[in-house]
């Protein structure tokens, strides 16, 4: 019980810590810095969710029929990852400005949930459909679970944006 009780000064320490380290006064007070920060950002986020939905879409059965799930995945992944990372790093020095305001607001809260959601439903995938895909790739037809897994990350993955998109409405980097 008494863990519980010191977590918000611990998560208080740790965000002051943070918000006063030298590159999160730099983003802070660079009239410049945010904005680049938030339009790599947004720009990265955008390439996530495009090569995702090409991958999803494919498993859905919707587009890309006459592709093989496991060469586009195999082509489109490796960009996904790439984007990934820098929307990733970008979040992060978002987030070191002003940590404990991030943290406050709902729709930041519900992006990181949706983002665990998001890595839960890939991981699955991965974990368990995608290891019989040897079995349905070559007919292009996909079975429940790989269509289950493309619509749950697409909506998943939209939620993220929105959520984030959220944040920056109700989240004023300079105040």
């Amino acid at each position: 019980m008494m863990i519980f009780q010191d977590a918000p000064d611990a998560l208080t320490r740790w965000s002051e810590r943070i918000e006063g380290t030298g590159i999160a006064t730099y983003i802070r007070e660079n009239s410049f810095a945010f904005p680049w920060l938030e339009s790599v950002h947004v720009m990265a986020i955008g390439l996530v969710l495009g090569v995702i939905s090409i991958v999803d879409l494919r498993l859905m059965g919707i587009a890309g029929r006459g592709y093989r799930n496991t060469g586009l995945m195999r082509s489109l992944l490796p960009l996904t990852w790439g984007a990934f990372a820098i929307s990733l790093v970008t979040g992060l020095l978002m987030f070191i400005t002003q940590p404990d305001r991030y943290l406050e607001t709902k729709a930041f809260q519900i992006k990181l949930v949706l983002l665990l959601l998001a890595g839960i439903n890939m991981a699955i995938f991965h974990l368990w459909t995608q290891r019989t895909i040897q079995h349905w790739d070559e007919d292009g037809s996909t079975p429940l679970g790989a269509k289950v897994a493309g619509i749950t990350s697409l909506c998943l993955w939209l939620g993220v944006v929105f959520a984030g998109r959220f944040v920056g409405f109700t989240l004023d980097p300079f105040s």
